[in-house]
């Protein structure tokens, strides 16, 4: 009998992220060894997601798994952020990973990237979510008790008034028809903080709203810091 094989999951700290996980726990062919997320490390945040660091530290205890976090520069050229990404993959690998599981959806591009990325490391790249029908698979994360705030929306595709808003049914039959129900053209980016991956909730409310030229985020909060 094959030994499961030791896997590091791509985090990003939202929906999808976890419910890759979650996936993966239940597929007795992979051994979940760790979560790894790409950090702003002057802003100590989830870099695009723009979540605290301190917040990803809280996700990570409430799974029961290491984090490892990767520090780009700000700004990080595509240089740069390669080098870190061929850093980590080369330590990945020395410590007996084999694979590196992703969220991604339906979007070809980033998938080949990542598909190219990985040769040449010895490490395979998984994607367990890959043709989901994203319309069932909000339908089915939501039932299923996952709990998720908005925490990045495009300008041009959301209204500011969804910033921090519960990614729920009712935010689901208030989307535009032209935005994906899961956000995987970029829309939106959500902050996962309960459902049937964690051991516990993580407490957050919203605190300031940040505005810039393209992208709008929230400031989420963990409760104990107010």
């Amino acid at each position: 009998m094959n030994q499961p094989r030791p896997t590091l999951l791509s985090w990003s700290s939202g929906k999808d992220s976890a419910w890759t996980l979650h996936q993966l726990r239940q597929d007795p062919s992979i051994a979940l060894k760790g979560i790894f997320t790409t950090v702003n490390a002057e802003a100590e945040r989830v870099a695009i997601h723009g979540v605290r660091q301190s917040l990803l530290r809280d996700q990570a205890e409430a799974l029961g798994l290491p984090l490892y976090t990767i520090d780009l520069p700000y700004p990080c050229s595509n240089d740069d952020y390669q080098a870190a990404m061929s850093a980590f993959h080369q330590w990945s690998s020395e410590q007996g990973i084999e694979c590196i599981a992703f969220g991604d959806l339906f979007l070809e591009d980033v998938r080949d990237y990542r598909i190219q990325t990985l040769e040449g490391t010895g490490l395979t790249p998984l994607f367990p979510l890959w043709g989901s029908d994203t319309t069932v698979l909000s339908h089915t994360m939501i039932k299923a008790g996952l709990k998720a705030r908005i925490s990045c929306i495009q300008n041009d595709k959301l209204p500011r008034h969804c910033l921090g808003q519960s990614f729920d049914f009712t935010l689901l039959d208030n989307l535009p028809a032209a935005i994906d129900p899961c956000g995987e053209n970029g829309e939106f980016h959500t902050f996962c903080y309960d459902g049937p991956m964690f051991r516990h909730p993580i407490p957050v409310q919203c605190g300031e709203e940040v505005v810039q030229e393209f992208a709008s985020f929230i400031d989420l909060l963990p409760i104990d810091d107010r």
